[in-house]
């Protein structure tokens, strides 16, 4: 019998054990949740802030959280209803969950999104165990829809969206989001992930984002899978699909490593 022992990845990445804790941060005198995963090992690492879909951070979420952080990145992710929802609330991925969610979404105001935002980057720019000026984004649904806001900010080096909702119609929160008019501003590089049989992005939604990056010469990759449903990197819902997730995985992962180290 042989044995090989695997030491790194194909992306030269060392898989590492990671450490799991709950912070808080207050953003406009509301208490946010903010779960954070990270390499075990001492030293700096790329800081990643996570931005979950409308059930919060839920088992799935944080799976993903914590798989991401596994190839060495401090990744931060908020509850993002913490203005509407007590710490801690987990929304179940059902129909009532749904509704739920959808609703929370309906009744946040953007500008409360966008300030979240800044307390988070800002919280990850002095912790001690963040690489000095290695920051990034990824978010799932709405937030992919956030965490493409989040490259408005310089620091953001890189965002991976995976199928964002709303960025092509403006819907987000409160009123109508200013996403698609800003575009410009994003001064790092956008990895989006979409999936065809994704009936909140059309192929006409992702053909005007992708219009729209390249009017504003944003630097941006754009990863279709065939056949994939939205929120199909989910891994306790009947959309899950694994290999295009594993393959999905492989991109993000590259596209971090290319872009954060």
């Amino acid at each position: 019998m042989t044995i090989t022992y695997i030491l790194e990845t194909h992306l030269n990445h060392r898989p590492v054990q990671i450490t799991q804790r709950n912070l808080s941060l207050v953003v406009e005198d509301s208490l946010m949740r903010l779960y954070v995963a990270a390499p075990k090992p001492p030293g700096q690492y790329p800081g990643i802030l996570f931005y979950s879909d409308i059930y919060q951070l839920g088992g799935s979420m944080l799976r993903l959280a914590d798989h991401l952080a596994g190839y060495g990145y401090l990744v931060a992710a908020p509850e993002i209803f913490h203005r509407l929802e007590p710490v801690g609330t987990v929304i179940e991925p059902n129909d009532i969950g749904r509704m739920q969610g959808n609703d929370a979404a309906r009744r946040s105001e953007i500008a409360g999104f966008d300030a979240d935002t800044r307390a988070v980057l800002d919280w990850l720019k002095v912790e001690p165990t963040v690489a000095a000026g290695q920051l990034g984004a990824i978010g799932f649904c709405i937030g992919g829809h956030l965490a493409f806001r989040a490259a408005f900010q310089a620091e953001v080096k890189a965002a991976v969206c995976c199928y964002p909702t709303g960025i092509h119609s403006g819907k987000l929160g409160r009123g109508v989001a200013d996403t698609s008019s800003r575009m410009a501003e994003v001064k790092g590089e956008l990895l989006l992930i979409f999936g065809t049989l994704d009936p909140h992005i059309p192929t006409e939604g992702r053909e005007a984002i992708q219009a729209g990056l390249e009017q504003a010469g944003v630097h941006h990759k754009i990863v279709v899978y065939e056949g994939a449903d939205h929120t199909f990197m989910r891994d306790d819902g009947s959309r899950f699909d694994p290999v295009a997730t594993d393959a999905a995985w492989g991109v993000l992962t590259a596209f971090f490593q290319q872009t954060l180290g």
